[in-house]
């Protein structure tokens, strides 16, 4: 079924142009021949919350059951799931019967594609599940599924975030759709949950693969009839293209790897790379911005790192930056596992 058209009301070009920092004439400390200066932005800082705690509820498809000895005990709707968990320095609470009991276990002894690095101590012969099982997240049905990096294709502590997404499109009053920008998009849940809310659409992944299961994840859902456009390029090349073309958009996420490649081998590092590209992100939102919503995982900071430069970037507009951690709760003992850490922009329109 084709998908529905939907155009973008654009500014003016020296609007944008007054946005930008001008491109470097010379490399120095702060620049490359490639990138722009990054200068100090005009403007208060603004209002300000950190240290908050996000927390996912656990549903039928998603609990965190234990936690301890560096591995973590989940259960993805029928498929109680073993993997590592490098922060569980603990002991688990639950009995070693009950973690030998997990349907599938990452093992991590291989380095080939597909799911070598799973085993599945419950089937005989060295017979294997499904690539995929069926999962929902609010309604919206998606595909759980074994990779060879040890991820499942949902990131559960992102729930956080889509429910207060969902409802700042819900509440806006823009007089016409939300716009909203999903960058590092992956399987595509973000983008699914924005859509059927009533936005349209932009979702960038780097990852052909990873493109392919969103698009899959949408016709399980049964919402092809909504506007999204799925996008396999760099993040940050797809936004500066963005902002030369006077697009914009009135919420983003971002949720980058502390390093990755694009797809023609763009490379990543995010300590390096996040202050050019969330410029971007800054130029890029629209003139009655809703949100902007950055995650960042497996790095060695604290919410602090991300949540000063979200101030440096947001210096002057009219709202507030929020800044913390997703956690999960695990069912055996209750304690908290730090899944994330988060810095977000809400604009005063903006209804959480």
């Amino acid at each position: 079924m084709a998908k529905p058209a939907f155009k973008q009301k654009r500014r003016p070009a020296r609007q944008k142009a007054r946005e930008r920092t001008p491109l470097a004439k010379k490399p120095g400390p702060a620049a490359t021949p490639e990138r722009p200066v990054r200068r100090k932005r005009a403007g208060a800082r603004l209002p300000e919350t950190t240290g908050i705690v996000l927390e996912t509820e656990a549903t039928d498809d998603y609990a965190l059951r234990d936690t301890g000895n560096g591995e973590k005990l989940e259960k993805y709707g029928p498929l109680i799931i073993r993997r590592p968990e490098g922060q569980a320095i603990w002991l688990p609470n639950l009995s070693a019967a009950e973690w030998d009991n997990a349907d599938a276990v990452f093992t991590g002894d291989t380095d080939e594609e597909g799911r070598g690095r799973w085993r599945f101590p419950n089937l005989a012969d060295g017979k294997q599940l499904p690539e995929t099982w069926p999962l929902a997240f609010d309604g919206i049905a998606f595909h759980g599924r074994f990779t060879s990096f040890r991820h499942t294709g949902v990131f559960p502590e992102q729930a956080a975030h889509w429910l207060s997404m969902q409802k700042a499109i819900r509440g806006a009053k823009l007089g016409r759709p939300v716009r909203m920008l999903n960058l590092f998009g992956y399987t595509g849940l973000a983008s699914l949950v924005a859509a059927r809310a009533g936005a349209e659409v932009t979702h960038v992944d780097a990852s052909k693969k990873a493109i392919g299961w969103a698009r899959e994840n949408q016709e399980l859902a049964g919402l092809d009839d909504k506007p999204i456009r799925w996008i396999c390029d760099d993040a940050a090349k797809l936004c500066a293209r963005e902002v030369r073309r006077g697009n914009s958009y009135d919420i983003i996420l971002l949720d980058p790897p502390a390093y990755g490649r694009g797809p023609k081998g763009e490379v990543w590092q995010l300590f390096e790379d996040l202050p050019y590209l969330l410029d971007d992100v800054r130029a890029l939102q629209s003139d009655r911005p809703l949100m902007t919503v950055l995650t960042a995982y497996a790095i060695r900071a604290s919410h602090f790192a991300i949540h000063e430069v979200m101030q440096e970037v947001y210096a002057g507009l009219d709202g507030r930056i929020e800044s913390g951690e997703l956690i999960l709760r695990q069912q055996a003992g209750g304690r908290a596992l730090s899944s994330s850490m988060f810095s977000r922009f809400i604009s005063k329109d903006c209804m959480l």
